[in-house]
């Protein structure tokens, strides 16, 4: 991964970046303007150029920022040590409200749209969202085939599987509609048909169809 650009750090440095935050995910880096992020930080150009030289650095600043967050999230994913079937649905649910925020939605639409511009983010962002993700899953995986609650031949398949049975009809509704187009029920519904699913296939009473599988 490459190196953080070095960036001068002081009293407003934070209510810079969270103001090009604002900019850059409402409306990408090509539609953001220096103006607009100085106004929206409340800051001069010139307090917002001290910190940042050009818009380039800037970006890649305010993303790095929010890749850093995302990483704190999922880390929470593996902490709770209860059963399996009592954990996955607030695992899935976790992961279904993150694909359908505001936030989540934003930073997503940001990422494909830059990732000619700035590959090295997109490949951050693959790193720090999906690749992650995914292996706070292998892990807790790896915990409960440990105690006989799972039996799983490809734990990265598997991961892979359930973050996808986790966005199935919400994440593309909210991508093209808008969040405000999935509800409540929806979500509940995806969440209890993949835990469903994921424990029918990989759960240690279903074994014959793991075998099988393999």
């Amino acid at each position: 991964m490459p190196r953080a650009l070095p960036v001068a750090r002081g009293r407003k440095f934070m209510q810079v970046l969270e103001g090009a935050q604002r900019v850059f995910l409402r409306d990408g880096f090509e539609g953001a303007s220096v103006d607009e992020i100085a106004r929206e930080a409340g800051v001069s150009k010139a307090t917002l150029y001290s910190y940042f030289p050009d818009k380039r650095i800037m970006f890649m600043e305010v993303f790095r920022n929010e890749l850093a967050r995302e990483a704190a999230d999922a880390s929470a994913l593996i902490e709770v040590d209860l059963p399996v079937e009592q954990v996955l649905p607030f695992i899935v649910q976790i992961i279904s409200a993150h694909m359908v925020s505001e936030f989540g939605l934003r930073i997503y639409r940001v990422s494909v749209a830059e990732a000619e511009r700035f590959p090295s983010l997109a490949q951050e962002y693959y790193d720090a969202g999906p690749t992650l993700l995914r292996q706070q899953l292998v892990r807790y995986f790896d915990r409960c085939i440990q105690r006989g609650e799972l039996r799983i031949p490809d734990l990265e398949l598997a991961a892979d599987q359930l973050i996808e049975l986790a966005s199935v009809r919400i994440h593309d509704r909210a991508l093209l509609l808008g969040p405000q187009s999935v509800d409540k029920e929806q979500m509940r519904m995806v969440s209890r048909s993949a835990v469903a699913m994921f424990l029918a296939c990989y759960g240690s009473t279903s074994n014959a169809l793991v075998e099988a599988a393999e």
